[in-house]
């Protein structure tokens, strides 16, 4: 057993490394900074600990065909980004609010590192997790991010019903996404993690020369176009799960 800043990191003997389990997902809460946050886990602690961030509008429950398949190789955690599912619906919102946010929750389940894999949002904040706090991720999958550029807004109408988010969410990040910080690039270069950039190709509405652009920003990044469009762990999730296990479970000898 190997003692990290907060907590025991275990290896995995080889054999459990590679067996699959069908595993039970459980929902659960934990409060970060006296407000509540929800997440998902997945499987028992073994090795580096892999915590997944869903995109604008989704929750955890994006994750549910995921989270399965690696709980036979460890453990995983889906943490609801504050304005969505169980999470606190508060503002302040902005992306360096949820990446502080990601960074409690760390510090709050007691997890020295983790492997981080983001979509589109998530992966912009796990960029500024990565790239603000190095010792904390291990390694880095980005599905279908690119590196932010200035666009022309959207008009955003919000949809009838029940949501599964707060809108003053949606309008608080959008806003910052269309108007990004000019210093991204140079936040990206500073990340070290060791990162796999994956593109949904022609059919995803994110600028695929904006996700080359990630891959090329980010030291040492492989790039893989799997394609399928925006949702690649949805449109093609054999694909999704097979790159990303690949990354951060590469064989061993």
């Amino acid at each position: 057993m190997k003692l990290g800043p907060t907590g025991p990191e275990r290896s995995c003997p080889l054999s459990w490394r590679r067996c699959f389990t069908v595993a039970m997902i459980s929902a659960r809460s934990v409060m970060i900074d006296g407000q509540e946050f929800g997440y998902r886990m997945a499987g028992e602690p073994c090795g580096v600990p892999v915590l997944l961030l869903h995109a604008t509008g989704e929750t955890s429950e994006s994750w549910a065909d995921f989270m399965p398949r690696w709980a036979g190789m460890g453990v995983v955690y889906a943490l609801d980004l504050r304005g969505h599912g169980r999470s606190v619906w508060k503002g302040p919102y902005g992306l360096d609010v949820l990446a502080g946010d990601v960074v409690g929750f760390l510090d709050a389940m007691g997890l020295a590192r983790v492997d981080l894999v983001g979509h589109s949002l998530g992966g912009l904040v796990a960029c500024l997790v990565a790239s603000g706090a190095p010792g904390r991720v291990h390694r880095l999958v980005l599905e279908d991010v690119g590196v932010p550029h200035p666009r022309e807004p959207a008009v955003l109408e919000r949809p009838t019903g029940p949501l599964d988010f707060d809108w003053d969410m949606v309008r608080s990040v959008r806003a910052q996404i269309d108007d990004p910080d000019p210093e991204w690039p140079t936040r990206v270069a500073r990340i070290q993690a060791d990162t796999l950039v994956l593109a949904g190709g022609p059919e995803s509405p994110v600028p695929q020369e904006h996700v080359e652009e990630m891959a090329a920003t980010i030291p040492g990044a492989r790039l893989v176009t799997i394609g399928g469009g925006h949702m690649v762990h949805d449109a093609r999730p054999d694909e999704f799960a097979a790159a990303v296990m690949a990354h951060l479970a590469p064989p061993v000898g």
